[in-house]
């Protein structure tokens, strides 16, 4: 698990870098340091925790962070980061959910996966497409999770996935209507088509 000590020498340390596309729905008070790009149609929920320290992490379209969500991109305990080495990228797919409570440093995040409340996913943890990552799951272990796969209970079982994931259009559809009438947001920041034309 990460600790609040790492977050707070984080912040003391850290040049934030955070790109808000149009369309995205970013509370005031989440809490995001580093190099983080947001993409359109992203609902960054009040609590939640994006931390890129070993890299930059991209934010693919219409995710959903929810409440006391961390998703963290660190470097491993022990090591330092050399800016003089290429520094990779987290990029996460779109259509993503992070629900209520869950930790999150995988190495790769897909599309279309959910992470359920309490769930926690490793560093060493590579995760594909439409995955469910079951409440209160806790995966350490180097794995690699195949596409369509339900990680589910306390033993972490697994099975396929017999049905297809919903979308998440008419909850974000929901979340962006009611968000701001009870959060300030961030407002957007960065049009790449701008920046195309700029360079």
């Amino acid at each position: 698990m990460i600790q609040d000590k790492n977050y707070m020498a984080m912040a003391n340390t850290d040049q934030n870098n955070i790109k808000i596309m149009a369309k995205a729905i970013v509370c005031e008070d989440c809490t995001l340091k580093g190099d983080i790009t947001i993409s359109p149609g992203c609902v960054i929920h009040p609590s939640a925790t994006i931390i890129a320290e070993a890299g930059p992490i991209v934010l693919g379209e219409n995710c959903i962070v929810e409440e006391y969500t961390t998703i963290a991109f660190l470097v491993p305990a022990g090591q330092t980061l050399d800016p003089s080495v290429d520094v990779r990228t987290l990029n996460i797919g779109p259509n993503n959910v992070f629900e209520v409570g869950c930790t999150v440093e995988a190495c790769h995040i897909g599309e279309k996966n959910v992470f359920e409340s309490k769930s926690h996913v490793g560093p060493l943890v590579f995760v594909s497409n439409c995955c469910i990552i079951g409440a209160g799951v806790q995966l350490t272990s180097e794995q690699k999770i195949s596409e369509n796969t339900v990680i589910y209970g306390k033993n972490c079982l697994q099975r396929e996935a017999i049905d297809k994931q919903g979308s998440q259009t008419l909850q974000i559809d929901f979340l962006r209507k009611v968000l701001p009438n009870y959060h300030h947001l961030r407002k957007p920041n960065y049009d790449p088509k701008k920046m195309r034309i700029a360079a």
